[in-house]
């Protein structure tokens, strides 16, 4: 060990600027042998904390680590991801969505504009993405595709719905940038609201404009009343979702609880909602545990790796770097927070979410604060973003997530090009966000 410290580099004599450059292309050549992104920021941070200032660096990287994994709020990341594994593993979601044809039903196009409602409820209750999209690509795609509605709308209303997780409250992906950002996350949850509300209706607006306008792209809507008997039914299935999204929401927005506190309560109504509708077994509790340690445990990697190589890089003098850089482009703060929104775009394309925002906002929100700019707005317009990242190829992950339950003949290429017009309505609601912060009641 002594040997190899004895003959390795002294990397500070590169500068920062070719510093930057190396660390750069080390992270993309580690990242295409496949290697995953948690263990090569690590090894990266390792590297340059070894190169950059010496073996008595390490301790830095520690504690930096240490300040990231004992913040209470990162508690309510895997109360939320057991409350998503719950509903995978139940029939509220099914219910959720036949009661939804009592309300959308008799309009053309009802089918695809209950799956984005539905969507939204989901959202709200649990905030992960994977588990909505795959629920409804088991659920809605099959009905849609059996009625004879366009295959494109049919694909891309799941995975763009099934993608508002990331904006509808509690989205775990506000709780990350709350987290990385030091904001708060209920003004977060507040600020998000609406926007999110917003991108759906886009998503509603669509779909009614293509089935009033294009002749064939849907079927007819039926025209048989529904029994007093059987609607009664299906509102029993929508009062337990309700609730679990009231008793949640508005404990954190009426001040009742915190955001930790409120993703104890959602578990706690998801279990009583499972035992009430007699599907509550040790196997969907032991499975449900499973599936959330294996997703928080490569939240909590990637975001060790992370705080690690963001760590260094500060000590490196990269954060100043960086910030001189961007702010260089121009004296306008609007151009600036547009070069911001290209950059995660192009990111998106290739890195998970988790990684971007860690990676990125340590960098990013210190420059939006600099410039006078609200960093709650920048939360809310950094998840509207990473909306599009969930849909963009070549590595959108809703499009693998609905590629493990479509059938054979359609293909990730089919999936992506019937993203294409929600990836632009996505486009546009950023675009509105950044002309009008009002939107967010900021």
């Amino acid at each position: 060990m002594s040997q190899l410290l004895d003959i390795s580099f002294n990397l500070q004599s590169l500068g920062i600027g070719w510093g930057t450059l190396v660390m750069f292309l080390m992270l993309v050549a580690l990242l295409l042998t496949g290697m995953p992104l948690a263990f090569v920021t690590l090894l990266v941070a390792l590297i340059f904390a070894l190169g950059w200032f010496g073996p008595m660096s390490i301790p830095l990287i520690t504690s930096r680590v240490y300040s990231f994994v004992m913040n209470f709020v990162f508690v309510s990341v895997p109360m939320f991801v057991l409350m998503a594994a719950i509903l995978d593993r139940s029939g509220i979601a099914r219910d959720l969505f036949d009661a939804m044809k009592l309300f959308a039903g008799r309009i053309r196009g009802g089918v695809a504009v209950q799956t984005v409602f539905v969507s939204v409820i989901l959202a709200a209750m649990s905030g992960i993405i994977g588990g909505e999209i795959v629920l409804l690509g088991m659920i809605a795609l099959p009905q849609m595709l059996r009625l004879g509605y366009d295959r494109n709308l049919s694909i891309g209303v799941v995975c763009a719905g099934g993608s508002l997780g990331t904006m509808i409250p509690p989205s775990i992906v506000l709780i990350i940038y709350g987290l990385t950002a030091n904001v708060s996350i209920g003004e977060l949850f507040t600020a998000a609201f609406l926007p999110g509300f917003m991108l759906a209706m886009f998503y509603v607006a669509y779909i009614l404009f293509r089935a009033y306008v294009s002749t064939g792209y849907v079927p007819e809507p039926e025209q048989e009343p529904i029994p007093t008997a059987e609607k009664l039914r299906l509102l029993k299935g929508l009062a337990l979702p309700i609730l679990v999204v009231v008793i949640v929401l508005g404990s954190i927005y009426g001040g009742i609880a915190s955001v930790t506190e409120a993703s104890a309560i959602g578990v706690g109504g998801v279990v009583l909602s499972t035992i009430l509708r007699g599907e509550f077994s040790y196997s969907l509790m032991r499975d449900a545990a499973m599936q959330t340690l294996a997703t928080v445990g490569m939240i909590v990697w990637i975001g060790i790796g992370a705080t690690a190589i963001v760590g260094v890089y500060n000590l490196m003098g990269g954060v100043n770097f960086v910030s001189d850089m961007i702010t260089g482009v121009s004296d306008n703060p609007t151009v600036i927070i547009l070069l911001m929104m290209l950059i995660l775009f192009v990111l998106g394309a290739f890195l998970d979410w988790v990684g971007i925002a860690l990676l990125t906002m340590p960098i990013f929100v210190p420059i939006v604060r600099d410039l006078g700019m609200d960093p709650v707005w920048f939360g809310v317009l950094f998840c509207m973003n990473m909306q599009i990242s969930f849909l963009s190829p070549p590595f959108g992950p809703a499009a693998f997530y609905l590629k493990s339950v479509t059938p054979p003949e359609i293909s990730l290429g089919d999936i992506f090009k019937s993203l294409l017009p929600f990836i632009c309505l996505q486009i546009l609601a950023v675009g509105l966000l950044v002309a009008f912060p009002g939107i967010t009641g900021r």
